[in-house]
C-alpha cells in the first residue's frame, strides 16, 4: 500500500487547519505553508468539504474551518476518504470479489495481519495526536 499525494496532502491541510483552529483559513496560505499547489488542494479540500470534515465560509474574510475539534478525526478516517480502501491485497478490500483461493492460501494471513496493523495505527492516531507530534518536532528543532 502506497499513500498517494492526495492522502498526504489531505492530512498536511487537515494538520494547517487544526493549528488554526480559532480563525478561517484561506487555501492561499495554507497553500504557501505546506508548499501544495492551490490548484491541487481545491480538489482535495472539495472532498474533506463534501465529506463534512471542514466547512468554508466566503466572502473576503473567507477560508475553511475544521467542523469538529481534532480530536475527533483520525487518520484512518482522512486516508479512507481520499485513498479508499487501506488493503495491501485485492482480496481484503471491503468489496472485494470472493477468491476461489482463499481457502488454501497461506500468504493472506501475512497480508491480513499487515491490514490490521496498518488500520490500528491510523484509527487510533488522531489529528490532535499529529498536531502534538509536529510541536514537538518543532521544539526540538529550536535553535538560537
Amino acid at each position: 500500500m502506497i499513500i498517494s499525494t492526495k492522502g498526504r496532502y489531505a492530512l498536511r491541510i487537515m494538520i494547517d487547519l487544526a493549528n488554526h483552529q480559532k480563525k478561517t483559513v484561506r487555501l492561499k496560505d495554507i497553500a504557501m505553508r505546506q508548499e501544495i499547489s492551490e490548484k491541487y488542494m481545491e480538489q482535495i479540500i472539495a472532498v474533506l468539504n463534501k465529506a463534512g470534515y471542514v466547512r468554508s465560509t466566503r466572502g473576503a474574510q473567507g477560508g475553511y474551518q475544521l467542523v469538529k475539534p481534532p480530536k475527533e478525526y483520525t487518520v484512518g478516517m482522512i486516508l479512507r476518504l481520499t485513498e479508499g480502501s487501506l488493503a495491501p491485497v485485492e482480496c481484503l478490500s471491503e468489496n472485494a470479489l470472493p477468491c476461489e483461493r482463499s481457502g488454501k492460501c497461506a500468504t493472506i494471513e501475512v497480508y491480513r495481519r499487515v491490514y490490521d496493523a496498518v488500520n490500528n495505527v491510523v484509527d487510533n492516531t488522531t489529528l490532535q495526536d499529529l498536531l502534538e507530534i509536529e510541536q514537538e518536532k518543532v521544539a526540538d528543532n529550536y535553535v538560537i
